[in-house]
């Protein structure tokens, strides 16, 4: 299986790609970054058979809908984001198979009332790979404070994936960092915002976060309820 992370400096977000037997799945795309997504996949030889959003997206714009329209792969968005533009929608446990592999969506609601992760499962010897968008980041989670956020229901999104194995690679949606991955026991060994008692303690620290809202959220959340693609007449 090929798998590569990319990355969009303005946002710092991740987006991953990929590939299983030619076909393709991007995650979390940023429209910026469309024909660099592009060229990799015609430099590789790939098909991308799918474009993923973990979430509606409130710090960038998304490309799935310019993915579509580019290479015909197929648009999804969480049951619960509302958006009609897709090409589908998934739901928990739902399979989203390449080639011969699959990801399996989890409901992860909590940072957005819409958010999901997607489990890669091991084989061959390899951990599994969760795609934790902005649920889990590394040595952080995501914040709770708008878009229906909820930290309760984080907290229990949260106690679902550290009950995954240990080994259990994390690959965040975000780092403002630099750092690229971690695991599921690191992160439930080091993780500040998982060293609390329960979930009113961790509901009382996200209340006390006092973050400015995201610098594109009144044009990116609307933006990408329309797949990323400006409405027609608009």
């Amino acid at each position: 299986m090929l798998f590569r992370q990319l990355f969009d400096a303005d946002s710092s977000t991740y987006s991953y790609l990929l590939a299983d037997d030619g076909q393709a799945v991007l995650i979390d795309p940023v429209k910026d970054r469309l024909d660099d997504y592009l060229r990799l996949l015609h430099e590789l030889g790939l098909q991308l058979h799918l474009a993923l959003d973990s979430h509606t997206h409130a710090d960038h714009i998304t490309a799935l809908g310019e993915l579509r329209a580019a290479t015909g792969c197929r648009s999804g968005f969480g049951r619960e984001s509302g958006s009609a533009c897709a090409s589908f929608t998934f739901a928990e446990g739902d399979h989203l198979a390449f080639g011969a592999r699959e990801l399996i969506a989890w409901y992860t609601p909590g940072h957005t009332d819409d958010s999901y992760c997607f489990l890669l499962p091991a084989e061959s010897g390899q951990p599994a790979k969760l795609f934790t968008g902005d649920t889990l980041l590394i040595r952080g989670s995501g914040r709770t404070d708008f878009q229906n956020g909820d930290a309760r229901a984080q907290w229990a999104s949260l106690q679902r994936l550290l009950a995954l194995p240990g080994a259990t690679e994390v690959w965040p949606g975000h780092d403002y960092r630099g750092w690229t991955r971690s695991s599921i026991a690191e992160e439930a060994a080091h993780n500040p915002r998982l060293q609390v008692a329960d979930a009113e303690a961790y509901a009382a620290l996200m209340a006390n976060l006092k973050l400015p809202s995201p610098r594109l959220m009144d044009i990116a959340v609307p933006a990408n309820r329309a797949c990323g693609q400006a409405p027609l007449g608009s």
